[in-house]
């Protein structure tokens, strides 16, 4: 592990990226989710330790009018969740509370966009993608 930790942090600073900047860039919502939340949620189900993220955004599409609705309440989640603002309690009596994570804000709206985008409406669930830009 160490070894490998070593190569990554040469291998950015031979590409002309130092470990502070290298955070720093910026990343799209995808590459968030794969860096921060895939050990955790899967795409769809099965289920991995959360809800997957295909029904989790048609309950989003569910609850709110907008894209910057449903955006900012994840944020929200994301920054500290609870119970009482679960988009689905029944996941946290499955799964449990999931921990807040501590990325920066710019992270944070980046892949609560693209969590929102993930909506499926072949899948049966919310309102049609296109209304809810």
């Amino acid at each position: 592990m160490k070894k490998v930790l070593s190569v990554w942090i040469l291998s950015g600073l031979l590409s002309g990226f130092s470990p502070a900047n290298m955070s720093a860039k910026a990343l799209s919502g995808q590459e968030i989710f794969s860096r921060s939340c895939s050990v955790c949620h899967s795409m769809a189900p099965p289920p991995k330790a959360a809800p997957p993220i295909i029904p989790l955004a048609g309950r989003y599409h569910l609850k709110f009018q907008t894209k910057k609705e449903g955006v900012n309440h994840i944020i929200a989640y994301l920054k500290s969740p609870n119970k009482d603002n679960a988009i689905d309690p029944q996941a946290i009596t499955r799964f449990g509370l999931m921990p807040a994570l501590t990325l920066p804000d710019a992270e944070l709206r980046s892949v609560a966009e693209w969590v929102w985008d993930q909506y499926n409406p072949n899948m049966g669930m919310g309102r049609s993608a296109g209304r809810n830009q």
